[in-house]
């Protein structure tokens, strides 16, 4: 594309490979569309310092009881995901950490009732660097490769500590396999459903036999990881309905004991390889960037598929593929997909402001939204679209814009100032601040007349604290804005 990028596009681009704009992001976006699409990509070449900023003046608050410990604590994990959000310069990695984390969905519950609050959220969210034992929790292992290769993300799942418990993988044995894992790395990780069978699931249990967590002291500190235990795995061959090898063998032949991790490994690769899972892939990715109605287009999922094979599985060609497609780029996919609740609490707060709030604040309305993160109901997780909007959580969503919107009360009267001559200004002023989803012109009107509702307009300060912060409310109450 010839040219600079508009605004309107790189808040569309923002939006969905981002989390929306702050103000200096999208000041900060002044090359042509590619241009940009490669910065998001390419993000390992921006320094990643967001969290030496937690606590310190000009960024959103969290709120503590003694030390902030997010790799021990889920309640101060939770907050720094948002402030990730909130004033990360990787958008992209965290909108894919998200994507990840809702792919392998895992649930932090489950694991602490087995292990202990602490180490459940060590083994959800830890970085190593930060934990004595050099735990690296599941969350950190899916920043790390938001833009990785899929097969290995697949081996790091099948080896991390929060799924082995979450899908009771520590109690497939030989004498007793259980078909957790095996299920849905086929069902909801690789192929999706109607491209495996019962028997593949059965065979697929066999094969991660041994595959285990043991307890151990490294560095003093006992905790428990990944291992391969020889004595639990079940040697015998295994046939799949679909091809392992390349030369189109289905069956996995028997090992000894000791070699028995290799049946895993063969499988990972064949999962990764599968002509589907790139469609199956590339089906989620088009529901998450692209649009969320109507049909999946099919030239995208044999684009990005093709994509995906062509470059050995790598997901940083692939989501480039995804942002630089027509399909996305087309004006009549902006505003096609419902904005989860932890997109409308960031970018909520990234249109609103922030200073003086805790995102410790947000943690609750966005509950009631019906997303805790950490916590998706099941391995399938969070229903999307529609779903989100119920009564009672489409309340929760205009209570919030409202606590916000009065929070920041004297910061949006100061910075609607200039624009406050006027009711027509003032509306123009905060309509381009917080972006929706084209209005209608009685929608429109009903915004003019709440503005001219309380008598002659004057533009005084106290006139500009109170309709600034009712008018953001009633904009971010609005259907068009629960859209992204």
């Amino acid at each position: 594309m010839a040219g600079l990028a508009s605004n309107r596009q790189i808040e569309h681009l923002l939006r969905r490979a981002g989390f929306g704009a702050r103000p200096d992001e999208l000041d900060s976006y002044t090359q042509n569309y590619r241009d940009i699409v490669d910065a998001l990509v390419n993000y390992e070449d921006t320094p990643d310092v967001v969290d030496t900023w937690i606590g310190k003046p000009g960024y959103v608050n969290v709120t503590t009881t003694g030390v902030f410990s997010p790799q021990t604590n889920i309640v101060h994990a939770r907050q720094r995901w948002l402030f990730r959000m909130i004033h990360g310069d990787r958008p992209l990695q965290e909108k894919m950490t998200l994507f990840w984390h809702n792919h392998f969905a895992t649930g932090y519950t489950k694991i602490a009732g087995a292990v202990g609050s602490v180490e459940g959220a060590q083994y959800m969210v830890a970085k190593s660097s930060e934990n004595t034992a050099r735990v690296r929790g599941q969350l950190e292992m899916l920043r790390d490769n938001a833009l990785g290769n899929f097969r290995d993300i697949l081996l790091n799942i099948a080896r991390d500590t929060a799924m082995l418990f979450w899908l009771d993988g520590r109690t497939n044995t030989r004498n007793s396999p259980q078909e957790n894992f095996a299920r849905e790395i086929m069902e909801l990780f690789t192929v999706g459903v109607g491209h495996y069978t019962e028997s593949d699931v059965y065979a697929g249990a066999r094969v991660f036999t041994g595959w285990n967590i043991q307890r151990t002291g490294t560095n003093g500190v006992a905790h428990y990881e990944f291992v391969y235990l020889p004595n639990n795995h079940e040697t015998n061959a295994k046939t799949f309905s679909f091809p392992i090898y390349a030369d189109g063998n289905r069956t996995i032949p028997a090992r000894s004991a000791s070699n028995g991790m290799q049946d895993g490994l063969d499988l990972i690769d064949a999962l990764a390889a599968h002509p589907n899972t790139g469609r199956y892939l590339a089906t989620k990715l088009y529901r998450f960037f692209v649009r969320e109605f109507g049909d999946v287009d099919q030239e995208f999922v044999n684009n990005i598929a093709n994509t995906y094979y062509r470059n050995g599985y790598e997901m940083g060609p692939v989501v480039r593929a995804v942002l630089l497609s027509p399909q996305f780029r087309d004006e009549a996919s902006m505003f096609t997909r419902y904005s989860w609740p932890v997109e409308f609490v960031v970018r909520s707060i990234k249109d609103i402001g922030w200073r003086g709030f805790s995102v410790n604040d947000a943690l609750t309305p966005m509950a009631n939204m019906g997303q805790t993160l950490y916590e998706p109901p099941d391995v399938s997780g969070w229903d999307a679209g529609q779903t989100w909007f119920a009564t009672g959580a489409m309340l929760s969503r205009m209570n919030f814009a409202a606590s916000l919107a009065t929070n920041q009360k004297f910061n949006l009267a100061t910075a609607a100032k200039p624009y406050g001559s006027s009711p027509d200004s003032l509306l123009a002023y905060f309509l381009d601040q917080l972006v929706t989803a084209p209005l209608e012109t009685t929608v429109i009107a009903e915004l003019s007349a709440y503005l001219r509702a309380t008598g002659p307009w004057i533009g005084s300060d106290a006139q500009l604290q109170a309709k600034s912060s009712g008018l953001v409310h009633l904009i971010a109450s609005l259907p068009e804005y629960q859209l992204v």
